[in-house]
């Protein structure tokens, strides 16, 4: 399935009852709005509203085995990660090997067996051309696979979190505000992220172990300085 498949399909779901849920504006009062406008980020513009709450929504829906375009979108995920032109089974080891705790591909962080994975976290590693540029140079770069030690589905899930999170307290508005738009900055900003990883990772040398330290410095990044990132991956594209 394709990214604006997916993007369509959750567009004309039903996720009314999740929209209203997600949208949760930052303190009220004078005093606040006062801070927000001396040295907070700029407010969202009106007109993309829509399509933030709509992002915000979908990180609150959970992978549904009824649901087949989710079915379609954890196939496509395994097809793009391990260049299979074939499909998997729905269930067994093989999703282990991507790095889910569990063998449903729906618990990709520790301790967490029976989590179900957002579906903005599922659409965003194959969500246009950029990553797919990306993965190919830095698997041979860096000398991972996804079926190798590289953690590559809990940093993901985790690198959307942060985004997700960024996008919540409006530290991506003044870039979302350029573009004229949400969901390609966020998109961006992914494949931007996870360029950021890879080059930490091959400085210092990343294992499992201290993958913490890398989500932290990528938050920091995301949350403070969205446009470096976003200029690194454009420098890098453009090589």
């Amino acid at each position: 399935i394709s990214f604006t498949e997916a993007l369509q399909h959750f567009q004309s779901a039903e996720l009314s009852e999740r929209r209203g849920k997600a949208w949760a504006p930052g303190p009220g009062g004078v005093l606040a709005a006062l801070l927000r406008c001396l040295c907070g980020p700029p407010r969202l513009r009106p007109q993309l509203r829509g399509e933030q709450q709509l992002v915000l929504a979908m990180a609150q829906c959970a992978l549904d085995n009824s649901e087949r375009v989710h079915m379609r979108i954890l196939q496509t995920i395994y097809r793009q990660l391990t260049r299979s032109r074939l499909g998997c089974p729905r269930y067994g080891a093989h999703w282990e090997e991507l790095g889910f705790q569990g063998r449903a591909g729906s618990s990709p962080l520790p301790g967490e067996i029976a989590r179900p994975i957002p579906k903005i976290q599922l659409n965003l590693p194959w969500s246009n051309s950029i990553l797919s540029q990306l993965l190919q140079p830095l698997q041979t770069q860096l000398h991972w696979s996804p079926l190798d030690n590289f953690p590559f589905c809990i940093m993901s899930v985790n690198i959307t979190r942060i985004i997700i999170q960024a996008l919540r307290e409006e530290r991506l508005s003044r870039e979302c505000n350029r573009r004229q738009q949400v969901v390609g900055v966020l998109n961006d900003l992914y494949a931007a992220a996870f360029l950021r990883l890879s080059r930490l990772w091959k400085r210092q040398h990343g294992t499992v172990t201290n993958a913490g330290f890398f989500l932290k410095e990528l938050e920091l990044s995301t949350k403070k300085k969205p446009r470096q990132l976003l200029k690194s991956l454009e420098a890098y594209l453009s090589r």
